[in-house]
This record gives C-alpha cells, sequence and structure tokens, in this order.
C-alpha cells in the first residue's frame, strides 16, 4: 500500500524568510494552494506569488496585534483531522474544514532575541510564538497525512520529493520532519523556561530540560573511530567557542574544542586578577603548560610560552584583549607551531601575519570574554545517567588569604599566589604548579597521588627555580596536602610561598614545617577539583 499523500494544501507562515520565494513558487508549480499569515502573505504576494490570506480560511482577522491568527478550529481541524477515518472526514466536510497537507513554520525568533544586548522582558516574552508551536505539534502528531517543515534547511528535500513523486511527499519523509518538528518545538521551549529561570540557582531540578543545536557534525571524535557533532545550549549569551566564527584555518575538532574551551575559560579567570592586565593561556590536553599576565599582550604571550616551550608546541592559545601585530610577530617564530589562537579581536596586520604563517591555524575572535554567566550548572554524561553541579567560577580572592606561617607575604607575592591559585584551579587534580612574577613555570595535573604532581611540577620549573634570584617562586595546590611530603619537596626545590586550601587533619605538620623552613603558607579556604 503506497503511503505517498498529494499536497494540494500548504499553510506558510514563517519569522526567517530565507529562501521562502524559491520554496513557494516550487509548491505553487505543483499546483498547491498557499495559505499565508501577515508578513509572509506580503512577502509571497510582492514576489507574485498567490496566496489566501490567513483571515480568509479562519473568518476571523488577526487580532491582539498577532498574538490570534492561526489558533482556530479550521486551521487545526485542517491539520489534526485523519483522511483515513470517515468519522473525521464526515465532521470536516459538516464544519467546512479543508484539509491542509503541507505546513512550513519557524518560530519567532525568541532565542536570538535573548541574546541581543539591552533586550527588554517585553520585547522577550512577545518573540514567544504560540499559535507557531500549536501547528508545528498539529501536523507532526498527524504525519501520516501532513508534512511538517521547521526549517528553511528542509526546503530541499521536500522539494525533491514532489518533484519525484508528482506532488506528493513520502511516508518515510514525513515521519523524519514529525521528529524534527518535536525536537524543534522541546529545544524552543526548554530556551523559554530557562530564560524565565535563567540561573538554576534556586536547587538542583528534579528534571533536567537541556536542548543543545546541533552546531556543525565533526570530522570525528577524540579518536577518529567515534563519531561526533557541536552543539550550542539554546537561549546562551555566554561567550564561548562552540559556534563561534572562523576567520582562519581548517574547521576545530573534537579535541580543538575541548582545549579551545579550556583556555578561554583560564584566560577569563586571568582577567579577573586585574581588568589591565593581559592574560595569555596556552593549554594541552585540557591543561595549562603556559600562563602568565603582563601589561602588554607580547609581554604575557612570550613569558607564557617560555614557560614550557616543549608542551607548547601545537597548543592552542587564548587571549583576553585584542591580539595586535607586536604579538603576532613573536607567535609566528620559526620554531613555534599553533593550532588555534583564540582573542576578542585580531588587529589586521595580525590576522594577515598569523593567517600567512600557517595555512590551518585556526584564528578565532569571541568579541568580550566578560559575558559570563553566574554560576550556571555543568553536565557530565556517565553510563546510565548525568552528573550536574555548579560550574567553578568562585573567583580566587588573594586579600581573603590566611596566613598561617613564615614571612608575612609582600603584595607582589600575594598577588602570585592568586596567580598560581587560579592556574592551578585549571589543572586536572591532583594539581600543584609552581610560578612567579605572574608566569607559570611549571604544573603537575592528573596524578594520583600529589607528591606526583609535586615532582612533576618541580621537574618543569626546574631551570627557573634554579635561576630564581630576585624571583619569589610560589606553589599552589588545587586541595589540602593530606601530609608535608609534597611541601617538603617543594622546599627543597626553592619553593618560597605555599598556597593551598587547608583542611586536612595534619594540616599542623605542613604549617609546622614552613614555619621551621621560613616558609610563607597560606590558606585558601577554597578547593577546586577538576576531575
Amino acid at each position: 500500500m503506497s503511503d505517498l499523500v498529494p499536497v494540494r494544501r500548504a499553510l506558510i507562515s514563517v519569522s526567517d524568510k530565507t529562501d521562502l520565494v524559491g520554496f513557494a513558487r516550487t509548491l505553487a508549480g505543483h499546483g498547491i494552494e498557499i495559505v499565508s499569515t501577515g508578513g509572509t502573505a506580503a512577502a509571497l504576494a510582492a514576489a507574485g506569488i498567490a496566496v489566501v490570506p490567513i483571515e480568509t480560511l479562519t473568518g476571523f482577522p488577526e487580532m491582539l496585534d498577532g498574538r490570534v491568527k492561526t489558533l482556530h478550529p479550521r486551521v487545526h481541524g485542517g491539520l489534526l483531522g485523519r483522511r483515513d477515518v470517515p468519522a473525521h472526514v464526515q465532521s470536516m466536510a459538516d464544519h467546512g474544514i479543508k484539509p491542509i497537507d503541507l505546513v512550513c513554520v519557524n518560530l519567532y525568533p525568541f532565542e536570538s532575541t535573548i541574546r541581543r544586548d539591552g533586550v527588554t522582558e517585553e520585547e522577550a516574552v512577545e518573540n514567544i510564538d504560540i499559535g507557531g508551536p500549536s501547528m508545528i505539534r498539529s501536523a507532526a502528531k498527524n504525519y501520516p497525512h501532513v508534512c511538517v517543515i521547521t526549517s528553511p534547511g528542509q526546503y530541499d528535500r521536500v522539494c525533491s520529493d514532489l518533484h519525484a513523486h508528482q506532488g506528493s511527499t513520502t511516508g518515510a519523509l514525513r515521519r523524519e520532519l514529525a521528529a524534527a518538528a518535536f525536537a524543534r518545538t522541546a529545544a524552543y521551549d526548554t530556551a523559554i523556561a530557562a530564560w524565565f529561570d535563567p540561573a538554576e540557582s534556586r536547587e538542583l531540578p528534579q528534571t533536567l530540560n537541556l536542548s543543545f543545536t546541533r552546531a556543525e557534525e565533526l570530522r570525528y571524535g577524540e579518536n577518529p573511530h567515534q563519531r561526533a557533532a557541536a552543539y550550542v545550549q539554546a537561549g546562551s549569551r555566554e561567550t564561548a567557542v562552540v559556534g563561534a566564527p572562523l576567520l582562519h584555518g581548517k574547521a576545530l575538532s573534537y579535541n580543538n574544542l575541548l582545549d579551545a574551551s579550556a583556555a578561554l575559560e583560564l584566560a577569563q579567570d586571568l582577567t579577573d586578577l586585574g581588568d589591565a592586565l593581559r592574560a595569555c593561556a596556552i593549554i594541552k590536553h585540557t591543561n595549562p603548560c603556559g600562563a602568565a599576565v603582563a601589561d602588554t599582550t607580547a609581554a604575557a604571550f612570550q613569558r607564557a610560552y617560555e614557560g614550557d616551550p616543549l608542551a607548547a608546541y601545537g597548543s592552542i592559545v587564548a587571549f583576553n584583549c585584542v591580539l595586535d601585530p607586536a604579538t603576532a610577530d613573536l607567535m609566528v617564530a620559526p620554531e613555534r607551531f599553533l593550532e588555534v589562537v583564540i582573542a576578542e579581536a585580531f588587529e589586521p596586520t595580525a590576522l594577515a601575519t598569523l593567517s600567512s604563517r600557517w595555512k590551518n591555524v585556526r584564528l578565532i575572535a569571541l568579541g568580550s570574554m566578560r559575558h559570563r554567566v553566574n554560576r550556571p550548572l555543568s553536565y557530565r554524561s556517565i553510563p546510565g545517567g548525568m552528573l550536574a553541579q555548579e560550574r567553578d567560577t568562585l573567583p580566587v580572592k588573594p586579600a581573603e588569604f590566611q596566613h598561617v606561617a613564615g614571612p608575612a607575604p609582600s603584595a607582589s607575592v600575594l598577588a602570585d599566589a592568586g596567580f598560581a591559585c587560579t592556574v592551578v584551579k585549571h589543572l586536572k587534580s591532583n594539581a600543584v604548579c609552581i610560578g612567579a612574577d605572574g608566569v607559570l613555570w611549571g604544573a603537575g595535573a592528573g596524578q594520583m597521588d600529589r607528591v606526583a604532581s609535586c615532582a612533576i611540577a618541580i621537574e618543569k620549573a626546574k631551570s627557573r627555580l634554579a635561576a630564581a634570584d630576585a624571583a619569589i617562586p610560589v606553589a599552589a595546590s588545587d586541595a589540602f596536602f593530606p601530609f608535608a611530603d609534597g611541601p617538603e619537596r617543594l622546599i627543597r626545590a626553592g619553593v618560597k610561598c605555599i598556597a593551598h586550601p587547608g583542611g586536612s587533619k595534619r594540616d599542623a605538620d605542613t604549617i609546622a614545617l614552613c614555619e621551621r623552613e621560613g616558609i610563607t603558607c597560606l590558606l585558601t579556604g577554597s578547593r577546586h577539583f577538576r576531575h
């Protein structure tokens, strides 16, 4: 039995009028009557396409500033009536309801509206579509008889189906489009719900309603045998790498997106140390291998890169500012190779320098990095479920550190302790880092014990530690030291200040060691595990 359904009547009501006229001309070419609303009807009529205004169908004018126009039995009866049920057919005939075989609706642009700076609550509310989702759901429910289109990206598929089947659509296509339609209305409602309660702050929700739209398919995931795609969160106004325009280079890979996002987050946190500071974050495998703050962008990059030149080869670099030509000149040194560069913007000469040096380097301008959501939830899938937690956006506040041993820290040492604690927050736990003068010297991350992390950080920083004449090396740990063995190694290597959260049963041992050795010990009071 054939599942082909002839399309004799279509209803079109779209906010996004991309390719609208061409699509409508195809429908008209198949002899399909077109019913339309407001601005859509005007656009079609202006293009010379015959259209039946919605008020002719319903017998009522569009009213209440357009809030009511399609909420009518002659619309929803035409969509929901089953052609294979005699009682439905008779009821439609009795009430003068004609079948609608195709609906093309894309919704009021709520998501893009709420992303605009300065948007008012009234503007947001007026961009909540009511009639559109209702028509989409009615048509999708009756997919055996009705074809529903929710995006200009679907026009070509539908036109091809109509051409191939002399003005009819196939059951397979209608079912596929119905699934897409319900996904679209679900995403739309989720974005609206999130806007009404944007902070997600009062409690962890009983039910997680998440909505993400696929931005692009990726070549593969972490490994070539894994399929992958990148998605953007509905309604998000946060500065983000995913979905950002690419100024130059190859498309970002799955691993690029992870690393670039990690670089962005560290650059943003370093900005919190001082608005006037230029920050550079260099990431490898989501861990910082270089980081620095300085008065100029060029100095921030040079100092960050020198922290670990070996690891920085093939890295991802993020700046919290506009990238200037002087910095670009440093970056393209012959011995250097970068995968991705992120900045608020690129000066034209800097963009030309980087793009001419590397054909495939990904250059991404994110605009202001100050668009950060206040403590939203982050999610991680596990077999059979999902974990949710507030994102760790707790700022590092050196002024609130508790001095518990050794010499009182100078202003510069306290600033370096704040810098080191900011960097260690972005390393995989167990994590320890060493630095001075606003520069990361070495980091140990992702180890099963904290002593091993200390050893790796010392090894990475050993040349700087050996040459540290005027500098006062500072070490930071993402969690407390369970024993004094880790701090003892750091002190033997030349560290003069240790900052850690505290909270161990043996904190007194570490404090006594620092007091005995004349080492400044600071308790931050905040753990920053990152598994």
